[in-house]
């Protein structure tokens, strides 16, 4: 059975996490949620979902 999740469903639970356990401030979460906002409108954003995309299936190839 797989299990697929989306990366902002992840990231963003991580972030509450973070936060939660006090391992980083309201400031350091928003300028990097911001970051990645901004940075999803760039060119970069083709080159990080490629490489998010073969990590991903690297993983697969060596859990499987």
């Amino acid at each position: 059975m797989a299990l697929t999740v989306s990366a902002a469903v992840l990231f963003g639970a991580l972030t509450v996490f973070l936060l939660r356990g006090r391992y980083t401030g309201i400031g350091a979460a928003l300028v990097l949620f911001l970051f990645g906002f901004f940075t999803a409108g760039t060119g970069a954003a083709s080159v990080i979902n490629d490489v998010c995309q073969a990590l991903t299936q690297a993983i697969g190839r060596i859990t499987a």
